[in-house]
């Protein structure tokens, strides 16, 4: 089976998020896309970030049902920062019977050589990105296999999430009906 690994902070997930996941599993010969759940970035503050168990919750509750996309929390157990190499090595270990790709928007790729062992990552890890809005040079690296393609996106950020629950403000229609449901009843981001 092909997994597309599609990590973040998901903080808290969106609907920009989840059509990301389920275009690649449809436009893709990805099998399954597994939301992976970074319990720490060593590229973003930690500052506001919601506990890593209540935003995996929260991407169980915007995908149950859906047979092609899964959360997980393999990071949970591993040393924070979360570093993308380090995960691939435990995930491949854990699970030998997958062959795991990484799902990732053009921003991210173009940052690329800022991540530990960059070179190992693309040496044995096929890359799924999709263009983001002013990320549309994508560069090249000897041996990587990547695929780019173009996807639906939403002009939705977490970062404009949390601040509408700040100020006030209604979220829905950027959330799935649940997650709003549970920010609202626990609170969250204010």
């Amino acid at each position: 089976m092909k997994i597309g690994l599609y990590f973040g902070s998901f903080n808290p997930v969106h609907h920009g998020h989840l059509i990301i996941a389920s275009h690649m599993a449809q436009s893709t010969p990805l099998d399954q896309v597994w939301f992976v759940v970074s319990p720490q970035n060593p590229l973003k503050p930690v500052a506001g970030l919601l506990n890593e168990y209540h935003r995996l919750y929260l991407i169980r509750a915007a995908i149950d049902g859906e047979k092609k996309l899964r959360a997980s929390d393999i990071e949970f157990k591993l040393p924070k920062p979360s570093y993308t190499i380090d995960t691939l090595t435990y995930i491949r270990e854990k699970y030998p019977q997958f062959d795991f790709s990484i799902v990732m928007g053009s921003d991210s790729y173009q940052n690329l050589a800022r991540w530990k062992n960059y070179e190992t990552l693309l040496k044995e890890t096929e890359l799924f990105i999709y263009i983001r809005a002013g990320f549309e040079n994508i560069p090249t690296y000897p041996g990587a296999r990547v695929t780019v393609l173009e996807a639906p996106l939403l002009q939705i950020s977490a970062t404009h999430i949390r601040n509408s629950i700040r100020e006030g403000k209604s979220i829905r229609y950027l959330v799935p009906d649940l997650v709003k449901e549970e920010i609202e009843r626990n609170h969250y981001y204010l």
